[in-house]
């Protein structure tokens, strides 16, 4: 039986996601488990580590007439 009906949960940690597959288990809720990530590691790190720099003071702040005069 085909549906249309698409559920995605975001469980955070590894007791909710044990919970959520017994429970669709339970219910013979047929599920899979995506195997890849939709960013790249790396890209995510460099994320990551522009946050971390700019909470430490490492950033700059700029206002939109700046940004579009740069943009020129």
């Amino acid at each position: 039986m085909k549906t249309e009906n698409i559920l995605i949960a975001h469980p955070s940690n590894k007791e909710e996601m044990n919970t959520i597959m017994a429970f669709f288990n339970a219910l013979k809720i047929k599920f899979e488990i995506a195997k890849d990530t939709p960013y790249d590691a790396e890209f995510v790190a460099k994320i990551e580590k522009g946050r971390e720099d700019y909470r430490k003071g490492k950033g700059i702040t700029i206002s939109l007439d700046e940004l579009n005069e740069l943009c020129k």
